[in-house]
């Protein structure tokens, strides 16, 4: 385990973090296992869909102009995928997976320092809130980790240091099971379902928090459980949490209900593994998820004081230093 480091904690970044902790994150789980036969995820009606997608432009505005927008065709839907090109940067690319009902806009403090390390790629997960459009049902992990090797075909990477935050974890992790000759190196931060299940009352708390017909102030209490944080933490005027809260309440989303890994999954990993705990994560229990990222072969796993599960928008460069270090030691 690598010893923690100080971390800081500024407060504008703690604001338009909190929401950012995926609304969804477990209720859209649990709901789903009372579900009939996987559908397609699709905004709940056409004023829904104009209302994120406003909202989903205003937050890309934080964003460095991408290189390209491509719209890769696979599977099972079509991926909005967005590449910032670094020039100068090593061959093999960074590839992002954003957290439930986040979309590419969630990285907008990640980016730029990024971007200094690596040419990167940026997409909105196929079935969830964003302007990829579904079109198949996806019934499991192995789904999961096909549309994603088949977006990395379209877009030409052979191979990628690949990167999840909370439920786009869970994908990375898939697709470094199901499909490892595409990753270079896995990046789990506060990875949702990888290591452990949440908690209960985790579970129970992330449901009114995506209920649309309760009151705000309701649903923002229910948030700030999940996310480990105090509720006056929560802008609502913030362009990337009024996306947030428009997906999660606005979109349905269909997604198979990720898994731990098994012993024998992690154990089996064969590319070099980096793990981000918070260590105020009421999703991923800090020490218990670290002694199960010792199971991985080749793993550099820390818990980031001072953080919540929104770590990667309140630690944006110190963890890109961290993770260039990583990458520069382990591939070119």
């Amino acid at each position: 385990m690598i010893s923690p480091k100080e971390s800081p904690k500024p407060r504008w970044r703690l604001r338009r973090a909190a929401l950012v902790v995926v609304t969804a994150l477990a209720a859209a789980q649990v709901l789903s296992w009372f579900t009939d036969d996987p559908q397609v995820g699709q905004f709940r009606t056409a004023a829904n869909r104009a209302a994120y997608e406003a909202a989903y432009a205003q937050a890309f505005t934080r964003m460095p102009k991408p290189t390209r927008t491509i719209d890769v065709q696979t599977s099972f839907g079509v991926v909005r995928v967005y590449q910032w090109v670094n020039p100068d940067a090593p061959i093999l690319p960074v590839v992002l997976l954003p957290g439930r009902g986040s979309g590419a806009p969630m990285w907008s403090e990640n980016l730029p320092s990024l971007l200094a390390q690596r040419t990167v790629y940026a997409m909105d997960a196929l079935g969830d809130a964003g302007l990829s459009a579904q079109t198949v049902p996806l019934t499991s992990a192995a789904d999961q980790a096909t549309w994603i090797d088949e977006v990395l075909g379209g877009l030409g990477v052979t191979r990628a240091h690949i990167v999840g935050h909370s439920f786009g974890a869970a994908s990375a992790a898939s697709l470094a099971v199901h499909r490892p000759g595409r990753v270079a190196s896995l990046t789990l931060l506060e990875p949702a379902f990888v290591l452990n299940w949440p908690p209960v009352s985790t579970l129970a708390w992330s449901i009114p928090a995506t209920l649309p017909f309760l009151p705000q102030s309701w649903r923002d209490a229910a948030v700030a459980k999940v996310a480990g944080e105090d509720p006056g933490a929560i802008d609502p005027d913030d362009p990337i949490a009024r996306m947030i809260t428009l997906g999660s309440t606005g979109y349905s989303a269909e997604l198979p209900t990720p898994n731990p890994l098994s012993e024998s999954q992690l154990r089996g990993l064969t590319m070099p593994v980096y793990v981000a705990i918070a260590e105020s994560s009421p999703i991923t229990n800090g020490a218990d998820s670290i002694h199960k990222a010792d199971l991985i072969p080749v793993v550099e796993a820390k818990i980031w004081p001072n953080t919540t599960h929104s770590l990667p928008m309140q630690v944006p460069e110190p963890l890109a230093d961290e993770l260039a270090d990583f990458w520069a030691r382990h591939h070119s």
